[in-house]
């Protein structure tokens, strides 16, 4: 019996280091595979601002194409900050553009809050428009909310 249970260590401990070492071999995204998501803030009508959530968005996207792996960011505008997905007074109209072509395989969303969309509507007495790269969301404050609850990271630039 000593015999049988010897042999049967060495085969237990031969699969564990053939299991380790296999894993080993796999890139760290396919062995843990937890998403890296950001909510970017944007409440303010002002190009520095904007400026620099663009920076965040693509630095992020950068690094993690940079290790092989993906990152989903959603920049969420609001109040004043609606003016960064207008396309009437966007001061970063090509920088949106330029990134949402460029952030494949990553996702960037640019979230354009209906609430201020409307509030804008009304005290301005026309439609506004908002870039065809944004999509409309109910609430800005709520999209946030929501990503929050749901594990996105949240950065306010």
């Amino acid at each position: 019996m000593r015999g049988w249970f010897r042999q049967a260590t060495f085969a237990a401990i031969a699969s564990v280091s053939l299991i380790s070492a296999a894993l080993a071999d796999k890139p760290k995204a396919l062995v843990s595979a937890k998403p890296h998501r950001l909510a970017i803030q944007v409440d303010q009508n002002d190009p520095a601002v904007m400026n620099l959530a663009l920076n965040n968005a693509t630095n992020v996207i950068e690094y993690y194409r940079a290790k092989g792996e993906d990152v989903d960011v959603d920049v969420v505008t609001y109040g004043p900050g609606l003016h960064m997905l207008r396309v009437d007074t966007s001061p970063v109209l090509d920088r949106i553009k330029s990134l949402k072509d460029s952030a494949f395989p990553s996702k960037i969303q640019f979230s354009a809050c209906n609430n201020t969309k409307e509030g804008m509507e009304k005290k301005e007495g026309h439609p506004i428009n908002v870039l065809s790269e944004a999509v409309i969301v109910p609430s800005g404050v709520i999209r946030l909310i929501e990503l929050q609850e749901k594990g996105w990271s949240y950065v306010r630039p």
